[in-house]
């Protein structure tokens, strides 16, 4: 299905990171088909207005859900019966899309496969009238490749409310800098997503694994509708990664966590509860949106299913211990009791 716009925007938010944004006027299109009651149906197209990601009525907007796995390795789970289930039985108001751009299998040799993975994702979003997060799930600078990709998807559903782009995962650490090497990426990715879809929120990557939010502040990236991720794993990041968060909210940046586990850094290891509390409850009191990784049956903690796991139809024993905690994090939220 499409986006079927009645009316106009009645005015456009300014999402400048360095300049000040006014409130936009409730806008007058709307989705025709986006369910009653679901996140779209409510909150419309969002936008970045005075350091918060908002929606049409200028309220914050805080999504919840689950990032899908690098979609080479899972693609059973790119399918619109899991988007259906999570939204149906998790309850999340957002799903992410991590389309492989490493190595040789995957969107940089395999781009209308990867398209078409994308596709699924983003119409099954629409359908159930939740966001969407389109991730070029990437370590390394392939800046030809993903503006291919990321113009595609703009063209096919720039017209979306529920579309949020995340145009560069992870960059590295080591020789990375962000002004340098980082940012310039960007500010091209940006123009030309821009060049056709003008509004839709983007959401940017820094260095070292999308921790390096502080530095980016120094020297943003400016334009209209733009936030930046900030990546953790509670096993291993703690206090000293949410002062680098709390400084890029002090300097005006717009933040989303598009990828965090409650495991280690590596995806693996013991969950760790005390360290994820504490990362939950400093999102929620910052207005800040989650998607957990990852919806994948892989043999590893970060894991939410377990080994062999059909696309849908879960029952509590198909569940790993972080998938169990998840889902009834997610429902939680949605105001649903544990089952």
């Amino acid at each position: 299905m499409k986006r079927l716009v009645v009316g106009i925007i009645a005015a456009a938010a300014l999402g400048l990171t360095g300049c000040t944004a006014t409130e936009p006027e409730a806008p007058t299109s709307y989705v025709e088909d986006a369910p009653e009651g679901s996140p779209v149906a409510l909150n419309g197209a969002l936008s970045v207005v005075d350091g918060k990601i908002v929606g049409q009525h200028g309220n914050p907007v805080t999504l919840r859900g689950m990032s899908l796995f690098w979609s080479q390795w899972d693609p059973q789970y790119y399918s619109r019966e899991t988007v259906d289930w999570l939204v149906d039985d998790w309850k999340v108001t957002a799903v992410r899309a991590a389309i492989a751009a490493e190595g040789e299998d995957s969107a940089l040799n395999h781009f209308d496969r990867e398209i078409e993975k994308a596709s699924t994702v983003i119409e099954a979003a629409e359908a159930n009238g939740i966001y969407v997060v389109l991730d070029w799930h990437a370590h390394r600078n392939h800046p030809d490749e993903a503006e291919a990709f990321l113009t595609e998807i703009a063209r096919r559903y720039g017209d979306l409310p529920n579309l949020i782009y995340e145009p560069f995962n992870e960059p590295l650490r080591d020789d990375v800098d962000w002004s340098r090497d980082v940012k310039p990426y960007h500010e091209r990715m940006v123009a030309a997503i821009r060049a056709i879809d003008p509004d839709n929120v983007i959401i940017l990557g820094t260095p070292s694994w999308s921790q390096d939010v502080d530095i980016a502040a120094q020297d943003p990236v400016m334009g209209e509708n733009l936030g930046y991720t900030l990546h953790y794993y509670a096993g291993t990041h703690k206090e000293e990664l949410r002062a680098k968060g709390d400084a890029a909210l002090d300097a005006g940046l717009v933040l989303m966590i598009t990828e965090f586990g409650i495991v280690n850094a590596d995806g693996d290891g013991p969950i760790d509860m005390a360290s994820s509390d504490l990362w939950w409850d400093w999102a929620e009191a910052n207005d800040i949106s989650w998607l957990n990784w990852s919806i994948s049956n892989r043999d590893e903690s970060s894991a939410a299913l377990k080994p062999g796991t059909p696309p849908s139809g879960w029952s509590a024993e198909d569940l790993t211990e972080s998938g169990t905690i998840l889902r009834a994090r997610l429902r939680a939220a949605a105001g649903f009791d544990e089952d």
